[in-house]
């Protein structure tokens, strides 16, 4: 029912693409790493798999950043699996043709009484070096030391990456809800190390600007008690410190330089009580920093009317370009559902259908200038005008004006399915904006909900031409793999991009059938100027 119910919304057409030509060519794939014979099922040798079939655990490439013509990435494994079993409570086994999660009944949840249920289908995260054609997995370095070892098991997945003074760095969230932070040389690719960051839960990007390095930080179990900003003061002999310049209300998800400040976009808080823990973009004082200063420019409550649905915002790709601050918006799949149902528990068939409708969002996009001064002038690019809010004490959903007209046209670049905001990058004299599109998740929720268009499967990858245009697309069915569901990471190279996709179809691993295979990918995207 709740697959009928979402598909019920419609992926609008895309407009006629940019003059430019653009080509993508597949530079690298996870490949098959475990076989399945059954949920709660001992996990047979191989692949290749005598018993079971072949599964690709591998989903994400999670973090990215480019050095010269290298370029280093982390992945995720299963990271579909863990936020259904930790960001939305839901770990009931499911398996279908597609993926399977098998939360408690993974052998590796019953073999580990450490890991959570909720986590169960963790594995150990990857990190990959592409350096002139050739990929190479550097996981092996990490694990020859026991120490650093425990320390990649413990890791969620290699959530951000970025590089200064030779040194490559990547950050992710651990089982213990504190970060964990890996490093290698640049130059001579060794690897030099591993720490844990107790302090902090979690980590989402990194940003080079100015000479200095700065990385976006959580505090407590998936950043959700509030926020930070570090900056590296590290060198190849000593690559593990960092200064706080930085202490925000909420977790800060993606970070930009613009006019001598960072900008921080935010997610919500686990339980926001003000509008500082509400998501939003933060503007800090003239760098360099020292900790204190920064300001909320804008907060999702100025434009979501519901209360509720506010709470489960946040605020993902950020740039700066054509002199504007552009940011998007970002909506976990049914989070605004479950905060709602656990709410306003619904008596009937009808009006629980009401609520999971009436309780999704597209990604909205919007620009600024003039941020935190008495000039501040803020546009919605890609929006609603109206949105249903609920109405506790009727108990109906009424149409709330936001107070806002879209300048271009409708959240999701018109395709409802669009929810996250993933990325935004400027790449020669274009912005460019990725994003998650969760509508082949929808299909896969009821046989018996009529199917949505399959052209339009797939995450989404646009760009605006210049700061007086709309968005054009480049390409809106997952650059050639309709299981690719988000572009998660991107790395410019001159006019052209480097893009590390999502794609959690674990068990979508046959080359002969007639669908794709799941797992990340690592795609460059070349343009050709017209």
């Amino acid at each position: 029912m709740t697959a009928a119910v979402l598909l019920g919304a419609s992926a609008a057409v895309a407009p006629a693409a940019a003059a430019d030509t653009y080509a993508h060519r597949l530079l690298g794939k996870a490949a098959p790493d475990e076989c399945f014979a059954g949920i709660g099922q001992p996990y047979p040798p191989g692949p290749p798999c005598a018993r079971g079939q072949a599964k690709v655990n591998q989903s994400y490439v999670w973090g990215m950043t480019r050095v010269g013509r290298q370029v280093w990435f982390g992945t995720g494994a299963n990271t579909h699996c863990l936020t259904s079993g930790s960001g939305l409570a839901d770990a009931d086994p499911v398996v279908n043709d597609d993926y399977v999660c098998e939360f408690a009944e993974s052998q590796v949840a019953k073999e580990h009484p450490t890991v959570p249920d909720a986590l169960g289908d963790i594995r150990v995260p990857q990190i990959w070096l592409y350096d002139a054609g050739v990929l190479t997995n550097r996981t092996a370095e990490v694990m020859a030391s026991d120490a650093d070892a425990r320390r990649l098991r413990s890791t969620l997945g290699m959530r951000a990456a970025g590089n200064a003074g030779g040194v490559v760095l990547f950050a992710g969230p651990s089982l213990t809800s504190t970060l964990n932070v890996f490093a290698f040389d640049a130059v001579t690719k060794r690897f030099l190390g591993s720490r844990t960051l107790a302090r902090y839960g979690n980590a989402r990007t990194f940003l080079a600007a100015a000479g200095d390095l700065y990385l976006g930080a959580g505090i407590g179990p998936d950043g959700g008690l509030g926020g930070a900003v570090l900056r590296w003061r590290g060198n190849r002999i000593a690559p593990f410190l960092f200064d706080r310049v930085a202490t925000l209300p909420a977790q800060a998800a993606d970070l930009a330089y613009a006019d001598g400040r960072l900008y921080a976009t935010t997610w919500s808080t686990a339980r926001p009580t003000t509008d500082a823990q509400i998501a939003g973009v933060w503007r800090s004082p003239p760098l360099p920093l020292d900790g204190a200063g920064w300001t909320q420019v804008w907060q999702a409550g100025s434009y979501e009317k519901d209360p509720l649905t506010t709470t489960t915002y946040g605020v993902g790709g950020v740039a700066a370009y054509g002199g504007w601050l552009y940011w998007g918006s970002m909506h976990v799949p049914l989070k605004a559902t479950k905060a709602h149902q656990a709410a306003y528990p619904q008596p009937t068939e009808e009006t629980r259908n009401a609520q999971i409708r009436y309780t999704q969002r597209a990604a909205t996009i919007w620009r600024g200038r003039d941020l935190g001064t008495p000039e501040q002038q803020i546009e919605l690019l890609y929006g609603e005008s109206v949105l249903p809010v609920y109405q506790p004490t009727g108990g109906a959903w009424a149409p709330v004006p936001t107070g806002w007209t879209a300048r271009y046209g409708k959240s999701g670049f018109g395709n409802t399915f669009n929810n996250y905001t993933w990325r935004m990058t400027v790449a020669g004299d274009r912005l460019y904006v990725a994003t998650m599109d969760w509508s082949y998740l929808v299909h896969l929720l009821s046989d018996t909900a009529p199917p949505t268009d399959p052209a339009g499967w797939g995450a989404d990858l646009w760009t605006f031409p210049s700061a007086d245009s709309p968005a054009q697309p480049v390409n809106v069915s997952g650059l050639g793999n309709h299981l690719n569901y988000g572009i998660r990471t991107m790395a410019a190279d001159g006019d052209d991009l480097y893009l590390g996709l999502a794609n959690p179809m674990n068990l979508r691993t046959d080359p002969a059938d007639s669908v794709p295979e799941g797992g990340w990918e690592l795609i460059r995207l070349d343009r050709t100027v017209s």
